[in-house]
Order: C-alpha cells, then structure tokens, then sequence
C-alpha cells in the first residue's frame, strides 16, 4: 500500500505542475475566452499610416508588449461553484457559495475535529468512538458495528454542485509513513441541469506501534439532475467502503510512560499481543432521491447567494440498497490471553456478519407562505412519509469440528439467517412567524416490523432577535430504540450472546443561544436515560459481555464556543461541561476544552497565512477497555483511571492563489508533563508528529 501511494504521490506532484501552468497558459496562444491578436492582414487603407523601421530587438519588445497586455476575459474561480447536500435540499432547492477557507484546515483528521473529538486505539484509521456524550438518534435495526464509522462514506456525507466550470480538490496530509490521507473530489457540469462527480478518499497510515497499518478506501460516484422547469430533481450516488485494519491486541508493556525505557527501544520496537489478526468492513451501496414539484413555485433572492426555489407542493421518493460485510480474522494461537475464550477453534477465527438492507421511502410536501422576493415571513409546512426498510443478515463462524480421512476440515458454519422488514411513518409540521419565530416538529414511529414500538419524537423553538441580538433555540426530544443485534442475538469464535433486553429511551431538552455577531455559542443539554445498553466485564476479567442499566442515568452537558479577535489576533474557544449521576457505568470526561490562538498575517503581499498553536484537553475519566473480535469498547474492573494533560499543537497555514497549506507538529509538548498519554486502557495515543498538509484546487 505504501508503494502505491508513493507512485500516486509522483503522479500528483507532476500532474500539479501541469495544472499550475494551465491556469496561466502561454501567451503565444489563444484560447476561448482571451482577446483575439490583431489582424495584419487589414484591408482598410483608411487607418494604414506609414510604418517606422524597428530593429530586430525593438520588434520583439513590440510584440512582448502586446502579448502582455492581454488578459483572460473569464477567470474561474470559487464564485463559480455552487454547493449543497440533501440536508439542504430537505423542503427546497438552494445553493451555497463553495467554502475555500482555512478555518479548521490543520485538523483534517477526524479523530480530532474540536466539536467532536474520538478517542481510538493510536492513529488515524484504527478504532474509535465518541470522546463525549453523543447519543445517536436514530431508530429501528442496527446491527451494532460501529468501531470505523468515522472513516466510512454515507449517502449523508455526499455534496452535490453547480459548477460553471469544472471543479477538482485534492488534499494530501501526510507525516511520512505514520499517519497518510488524501482525498479528491472532482465534479462538473454535463450540461446546466446535469452535475457528475467522484470522491476518494484513502487512509494509508502505518501509526505509531506495531501493525497499526490500516488500509482504507472510501469512494463515491454522484450526479445531481435539475430539470429546466426547476420541478424535477434527483439526487444519485454510488458509495464503497474498503475498510482493512489489523488488530494488535495492545502493547504489552503497560509502564511505557512511567517506568524507565531501554533507550535501545523504539514505539516500533514494543512487544505486541497479536501478531497476525485483522477486521474487514466492506460495503457497497447505492442511493437515489427524486422528487417533484407541483402546482406554483416561489423564490427569494439574497445579496451573495444563489435564489433558492421553494415549492408549494412536493412528492418524492426514494430507493436505496446497500451491502455491508464485517470480518474478523485470526490466524494464530491466542498467546496472551487477548481473548476471553473460543467456541469453534482456538488459532483460527473468520467470523462475518453480511447484512443487506433495501430501503423504499414515499414522501409528500404541502407549503403555505406569504408572498415575499426576500427572507420568507410566513410559511406553514407540513411534510408526509411512508417508509419502507427491508433487512437482512448472515452470520457465520470458522468451524473445525468436522474430520475425515485427511483430518480436520476448516469451513463456514452458517450460524444466523434472518430477514424482516419495517414500516416507519413520519410526519413533519412547521411554521415560521414574520421571519422571528420558527417551529418545527418531527415525528417518527416504527408502525410495523420487528422493531414495531421504536419512535423519535423532535421539536425545536427558533426565537430571532436579528444578528446583533442573536437567537434562541429550544429544542426536546424523545427516542425509543431497540437494541442493536450485537447486544441480543450474536455468534462469533469468542463472543456468543443471546439475551432479551428493553429499548433503551432517551428524553432530552435543550437550551441554544447563538449570537453571530459576538461569535458566541451557548448550549445546556439535559439527558434522562433509562434502560442504558453498554458493554462491561467481570472483575479482573476481558469477557465483553452486553448489559443494562434498568435504573434512570441522568446527564448534563453545557457548551460554550467564544471566538475573540483582536486586531490580527485570533482566539477561539470551545468548552464543554459534563454531569453524570452514574460515572461508573456512563464513563467520559467531565471537562473537555479546545482553544486556537493565531496571528494572521498577509505575506509577500500574495500569502495569506495563520502562525499559532491549538490546544486541546479533557479532566481525567475512568478509561473504556477494547474487545479485539467484537469491535466493542466496554468497562472494564478494576478501574483505570489515567492522568490527563494538555495537548499542544504548533502550526503554520496559508492559501497561495488556490493552495492551502500548512505545516504543523502535532503533540509538541510531549516530554514536557509526561511522556505520552492514553485514551483506552493498554492502547498508547500518538507521540509527537510533524505534519504536512496541501490542498490544491483547479477550475478547468
């Protein structure tokens, strides 16, 4: 994998010079768009004057002077893209200017985005979960698997464009062989109803210990089709995701960080549990979206931005079929006790999970609004849906139980094979008041199925002041899920669980106060969870095993994000505040903070660039442990509480004409409050890094 990213690396860099020198094409040429060379061949006498003898050097410093004088009647740039997702397209069609800035460039990975920060077991590309409090709020089957969400495409993550010319980003972000991520995204106008596009995305990272080299691929193919009437639009992709990442089973040295070290011995060098054990996360899935507008259609216009088209009347449907296969592989004795036990073979394991899953989804839309060229005043919606899930899964294990002459046959034993389906009604019903008040309420229940009884119940007060007295939103669910197929009914090589829990219930209300003129963002949530579904362990013991928590978990979780800017100094803060009644079972940090201090400066009157540092910190928490094999993390006893410190980041960023770039050495206080830290027990975090990252944008 390394050697193919190399040559892809050349590939680029050569193809990157190229591009460079067609945004600026020779002037010994002329293209569609620049003014045309004059004609010598003129046949009016009328303006002909009697020319002047030129030297040889005087007629080349004619001619240069006119070649330089031309100019591009056209220059592409970002204000010909135009950009939004099927979020955004949920009750109209609107386009947003495309975003080419260098906020949050340096943290490409998604590990540690400062709203949403992941614990996992090192490096980018390996296992990971949520750092705070995250309920999902989803309803209905889901198999459980969710240790490489972070890295995987959904249809929900695609983009779609308008693009006056074509379009193409790619990024690389690299650190040598440690930590490998680049992307590109190409789209383009077939005609000015029809967009195609493409993404990949691809993780060749070989970390920070032994096999922590991941291999993972992510691509996408999409079109977005407006027809000439603005009534008819369809959204389509094409996703797979090939997700190869090896399990090490944790270093086995656990005093890394506080015992002395052989200075001989390198984070490459640590002993390690696993030697040849991997998981596979392979799925492939297609999506289309169409809908129709009926009867008239409105618009409005805003200074900047493109009109959006509102309807009155609106139907849709939408078909999407999708494929997702989970491997786990094992293909050696289990020397240190990594797993708590096996049922089919003792050195070898293939488990796979195969679940399908076809999704037919009719809607239908009905507005009422005031006539307006502007803002929308007044506006009654109320939106209709049917929804249709058909599942499917497979479950098979390694089975060595069966012997003849040649001795014993390793092969799959089938040991699930369930299908069903479900049937989701969903109504949607807002109103918007003279542009200051909006409600919005969004139901979802499961009417019929297997998971018949599930709901989401959603609703959600917006009170606008203006942007100097920002808005307030009040927002309060209510969920009723059932529990995912990993905690009742799964069979592997080393995890077999069939048990009958309750659907786990969240209640929530919350409080959101949004100025964007002060650059301030103030949220309080409260939580009331009953019927808790978690992984755990016995004493002393690495048995994941399900369990519930039948009695209530109450949580509180309040958010400041404060943005200060004085002069050419920035200072952006973000700090969350969490509260648990029951910390042994809900285990995650109290405090978390992330803060960015930088200058901005304008260089060589062509650089503009961003020097300064991020620094990022959470209170100390009882560490989760991680079952190799199950891809769950679980509380384990006796607890193990590890110190936290700060981590500090020094980086260099800047957009040259349509590259953005920056240099930045990640961890840089390491040595300086302890030698390393860890997020899950016996799984080290990164060291100290330097990293480089550029992203190239092209609009031909």
């Amino acid at each position: 994998m390394l050697k193919r990213i190399k040559y892809i690396l050349l590939l680029l860099f050569c193809m990157s010079a190229g591009y460079a020198f067609a945004q600026y094409p020779p002037s010994n040429q002329n293209y569609p768009g620049r003014q045309q060379r004059p004609s010598f061949n003129n046949t009016d006498t009328s303006t002909n004057r009697a020319s002047k003898n030129l030297t040889g050097d005087q007629e080349i410093d004619a001619e240069r002077k006119k070649e330089e004088s031309r100019h591009d009647s056209v220059v592409f740039t970002s204000k010909f893209i135009r950009v939004t997702n099927e979020r955004l397209l949920s009750d109209s069609t609107q386009v947003f200017p495309l975003d080419t800035g260098l906020t949050n460039f340096e943290n490409y990975s998604p590990l540690y985005q400062p709203r949403s920060p992941k614990i996992s077991l090192g490096s980018l590309g390996l296992p990971e979960r949520p750092l705070l409090f995250e309920p999902g709020r989803t309803i209905g089957f889901d198999p459980g698997v969710h240790f490489l969400d972070a890295y995987l495409l959904a249809p929900e993550d695609i983009n779609y464009y308008k693009a006056r010319a074509p379009y193409t980003n790619l990024s690389l972000f690299s650190s040598g062989v440690k930590e490998q991520l680049f992307k590109v995204t190409h789209t383009q106008n077939i005609n000015p109803q029809l967009n195609i596009g493409a993404n990949l995305n691809v993780i060749g990272s070989h970390g920070f210990y032994p096999r922590q080299n991941v291999s993972e691929i992510s691509g996408a193919v999409f079109s977005w089709y407006e027809s000439k009437s603005k009534r008819y639009n369809l959204l389509a992709n094409v996703i797979w995701n090939n997700m190869k990442t090896p399990e090490n089973g944790s270093i086995l040295n656990d005093s890394l960080f506080t015992a002395p070290q052989n200075s001989y011995t390198t984070a490459q060098n640590q002993p390690i549990r696993l030697q040849n054990s991997s998981d596979v996360i392979r799925t492939k899935g297609i999506y289309l979206k169409n809908y129709y507008y009926i009867g008239k259609i409105d618009s409005t216009k805003k200074k900047g931005v493109s009109s959006s088209v509102l309807p009155t009347q609106r139907v849709g449907y939408t078909f999407y079929y999708n494929t997702s296969k989970y491997l786990f592989l094992q293909n050696e004795p289990d020397t240190y006790g990594v797993f708590p036990d096996y049922y089919f073979s003792a050195k070898y394991s293939h488990d796979s999970l195969a679940v399908t899953h076809l999704q037919n989804s009719f809607s239908y839309s009905f507005y009422l609004r005031g006539k307006s060229t502007g803002v929308i005043k007044n506006e009654v919606k109320l939106d209709l849906g049917l929804v249709q899930d058909i599942w499917g899964y497979k479950q098979f294990v390694t089975d060595t139980g069966i012997i003849n002459t040649y001795g014993r046959i390793i092969q799959q034993d089938k040991k699930q094979n369930n299908s069903f389906q479900d049937l989701t009604v969903k109504a949607r019903a807002g109103y918007r008041f003279s542009n200051r008040i909006l409600l919005d309420v969004d139901l979802q229940q499961v009417a019929q199925g297997r998971d018949f009884g599930d709901f989401l119940y959603d609703a959600k007060l917006t009170l606008s002041g203006g942007r100097k007295a920002g808005r307030i939103i009040l927002g309060a669910y209510s969920q009723n899920s059932s529990p995912p197929l990993v905690y009742t009914d799964w069979v592997s090589n080393h995890f077999i669980f069939h048990n009958k829990f309750s659907n786990q219930k969240i209640n929530s209300v919350s409080f959101n106060y949004v100025n964007d003129a002060l650059q301030l963002d103030l949220k309080a949530e409260y939580f009331l969870i009953s019927d808790y579904l978690y992984f755990t362990a016995q004493p002393n013991g690495i048995d994941a095993t399900p369990a519930q928590l039948h009695g209530p978990i109450n949580l509180l979780k309040v958010s400041l994000g404060k943005n200060l800017t004085f002069r050419k100094w920035h200072f952006d803060n973000y700090v969350v505040y969490q509260k648990t009644d029951n910390e042994s079972v809900l285990r995650t940090p109290e405090v978390y903070t992330y803060s960015s201090l930088y200058y901005s400066m304008f260089l060589f009157h062509v650089l503009h660039s961003n020097l300064g540092t991020n620094v990022r910190f959470n209170t100390a928490y009882v560490a989760p442990s991680y079952a190799v094999g199950l891809g769950q993390f679980y509380n384990s006893t006796p607890n193990v509480t590890f110190s936290s410190y700060p981590v500090a980041s020094v980086f260099f960023k800047a957009t040259l004409i349509r590259t953005n770039l920056f240099i930045q050495y990640d961890y840089a206080n390491q040595g300086l409050f302890s030698k390393g830290y860890y997020m899950v027990n016996r799984y080290p975090g990164p060291n100290s890094l330097l990293k480089i990252g550029v992203s190239w944008t092209f609009y031909n």
